[in-house]
């Protein structure tokens, strides 16, 4: 990460510096990525977790925002029949958002942003963050801007994907190429038509059959097509959150406004 990075990680810093910062109008980045959840057999269970903070670390950089450690534990269920995933329920998951949530705006940050790392996990964290009613609020879903959908549709040459495939380990060979294993990176099965559902190491009738775990085609990626789908993702990233701090700014411009 190093160690200008690590400046901006709560985890790295003594309370007094953080209060500064967060007096200074800092803004708060709450990284959620499993830090064990299977990624085929070419990449490590802690995939999720290092796009994540390694997202968080590039964001906070370009928009001035303390990151605070990430959530590794989140709801997984498709991927618990490989060894070492590990899955919380919808509902403890929601509620571990919604308490960390409320405890990082407590101290007082501008805005709270959420980078979510996850599919599965995108619902919980909605209704985490709606049942804390606050307003400087905003969950980021890293595939969902329009760049990077174009990027993606551009560059994809696999017929089907979701995890572990041609994208994801595109991302990984430009984000921490060191733990991607290309020569074991293995295709799943064609199929027809996804369904879905939990992936299976051993149910060969599945639709949802990965002898491996990938989902989709990971021996497609490349450095190149990972430079690419970075760049477009952290345009994306710094686009949504701007805007959104933006926003924040005018209303509590018109407010102190009326109230004067």
């Amino acid at each position: 990460m190093g160690v200008e990075a690590e400046r901006d990680f709560v985890g790295h810093m003594t309370w007094d510096e953080v209060a500064h910062r967060i007096d200074a109008g800092a803004a708060a980045i709450l990284p959620i990525g499993a830090g064990a959840k299977q990624h085929g057999l070419h990449m490590s269970l802690g995939t999720d977790r290092i796009q994540a903070e390694f997202l968080s670390s590039r964001l906070a950089a370009r928009i001035d925002a303390l990151v605070w450690p990430a959530l590794t534990y989140g709801h997984y269920p498709a991927f618990i029949e490989y060894a070492g995933s590990t899955s919380l329920s919808a509902a403890t998951f929601e509620a571990m958002v919604a308490e960390i949530a409320s405890e990082i705006l407590r101290h007082g940050c501008r805005a709270l942003l959420v980078l979510d790392t996850g599919i599965s996990t995108r619902d919980s964290v909605d209704r985490a963050l709606a049942r804390l009613a606050a307003r400087n609020t905003l969950h980021l879903g890293i595939h969902e801007g329009p760049r990077y959908r174009h990027a993606a549709a551009a560059l994809a040459r696999q017929g089907h994907g979701s995890h572990a495939d041609e994208l994801e380990t595109s991302l990984m060979l430009a984000i921490a190429p060191e733990i991607v294993d290309m020569p074991r990176a293995e295709a799943s099965p064609a199929i027809a038509q996804a369904v879905p559902g939990r992936l299976t190491p051993s149910d060969r009738t599945s639709p949802n059959y990965s002898r491996s775990g990938s989902f989709g085609d990971p021996t497609l990626a490349t450095l190149e097509k990972g430079e690419a789908l970075l760049a477009a993702m952290l345009d994306d990233l710094v686009e949504q959150t701007t805007s959104f701090l933006a926003k924040l700014s005018d209303t509590a411009g018109r407010a102190r406004g009326a109230a004067s």
